[in-house]
């Protein structure tokens, strides 16, 4: 008992804050609330990740690599600590985050010692990504999409609904599926662009196409999808096939930039949309985004971008969600505050029309996703490895509760392209696309 009690203290002590947790260590000695998550530090490797890499960063590579672990609800423990966070920051800001104290440092390495847990680096996880290049060059921009999208179709296959779509759902109620609640955020683009037989559209970030397909199927649409990703081209390409789509689907493999050359010609697209891709632009790259958007597009064109926010823009604040999401999911990912975001697109010459914000669909997206992951565990781990599993474990429970915390946003953002002379060609009310 002796062990976990020294364990605790001092990683209170370091944080600043009281922690919601029990501690079980490798001897078996535990500590803290009865009542509280137990939070199983598994080996002594466990704690040398987190004396070499302090912090969230440190602490997640030793949860991807199986030496820590939660017993019970794994968001219902971030939840927890959140919450107990929250609460510590009202009086001390700096709660929360490892303070390097002389005297914290001294009792550090004394219980090291004790404990024996001394000694050289652990492997990092092979999970992790490892970008070279300049920040959001197109070779960096293909790297960052293929470490994530790249894993493995047949792995997304299991996570996601039969549309593929990797995106929030518009869920209208708490009892809809997650398919049903994909196609209604489908055909709620589809609506809001108001897609008619014979427009071309373009998809930039089609993804696996769930919209590129659905716009094409049900709305007699021709769209280019745009992707950096072979595999989901391929995939997309596919499935067109597949449904006697291939005359109204092509997949563009390139960047958003080098459209031309995929034919996409200036001034002459009616409708664009872009679901979840905008925060993989980067911040400096995105007036390039929305300058492009509105050269493509013809007078009266519309554009829905559906774009994940950050709350704040504080000095300090990760604009990628953090060191774990920014080193094991989405590499060089930044997401904006909304009211940015909305600047940046009206710079550009795009007429604002309609934003509609989704936050509290997203949860309820990622608990199904998670809920198929552990459904499927067993071929998860086959198809990617238990280190991979385990990363995408702690991701959808961390990113459902940013949401559910207004941590993050979600929001879809209609806009238009209007003519010389100030025509939109938009409805008076948005009840043309929500009936």
């Amino acid at each position: 008992m002796i062990k976990a009690d020294a364990v605790l203290s001092l990683a209170e002590e370091t944080l600043g804050m009281t922690l919601p947790v029990r501690l079980r260590l490798w001897d078996g000695s535990e500590a803290g609330p009865h009542d509280a998550p137990v939070l199983v530090l598994r080996s002594k490797r466990a704690v040398r990740h987190v004396l070499w890499q302090p912090g969230e960063l440190g602490v997640a590579r030793a949860y991807v690599q199986g030496d820590l672990d939660v017993e019970g609800d794994l968001a219902d423990g971030l939840r927890r600590v959140w919450a107990a966070v929250r609460e510590a920051r009202a009086a001390d800001e700096t709660a929360g985050r490892p303070r390097v104290r002389p005297s914290t440092v001294a009792k550090g390495v004394a219980l090291a010692l004790r404990l024996g847990v001394v000694g050289k680096r652990p492997a990092i996880p092979a999970a992790e990504s490892h970008l070279t290049g300049d920040l959001h060059s197109r070779e960096r921009d293909r790297a960052a999409i293929s470490h994530h999208y790249d894993l493995s179709n047949d792995f997304y296959e299991l996570i996601l609904d039969e549309t593929m779509a990797y995106s929030s759902g518009f869920h209208t109620s708490p009892e809809q599926s997650l398919h049903e609640a994909q196609l209604a955020k489908l055909d709620l683009i589809c609506r809001k662009l108001d897609l008619r037989p014979g427009m071309r559209m373009v998809d930039i970030g089609s993804g696996w196409g769930s919209l590129t397909l659905h716009a094409a199927e049900h709305y007699g649409v021709h769209v280019t999808g745009v992707t950096l990703s072979s595999e989901q081209r391929d995939f997309v390409l596919k499935r067109a096939a597949e449904r006697g789509l291939s005359e109204r689907v092509d997949v563009s493999l390139r960047h958003f930039r080098d459209l031309s050359e995929a034919g996409v010609q200036d001034g002459r697209i009616d409708a664009i949309a872009s679901v979840e891709m905008g925060e993989h632009v980067g911040d400096a790259e995105y007036e390039v985004f929305t300058a492009a958007i509105h050269r493509y597009l013809r007078p009266g064109g519309r554009v829905l971008i559906q774009q994940m926010s950050r709350s704040n823009d504080k000095p300090g604040d990760s604009p990628g969600g953090g060191p774990f999401i920014e080193t094991y999911i989405a590499p060089d990912m930044h997401m904006k505050p909304l009211a940015k975001t909305i600047g940046l697109i009206n710079r550009a010459g795009l007429e604002i029309r309609d934003v509609q914000a989704m936050r509290e669909h997203y949860p309820q997206t990622v608990a199904a996703w998670a809920a198929r992951l552990e459904a499927s565990w067993g071929s998860a781990v086959a198809l990617v490895g238990e280190e991979m599993a385990r990363v995408w474990r702690l991701y959808l429970a961390g990113g459902s509760l940013a949401f559910e915390e207004n941590r993050m946003g979600v929001d879809q953002i209609l806009a238009v392209k209007p003519s010389t002379s100030g025509e939109s060609g938009m409805p008076r009310s948005p009840l043309a696309w929500l009936s």
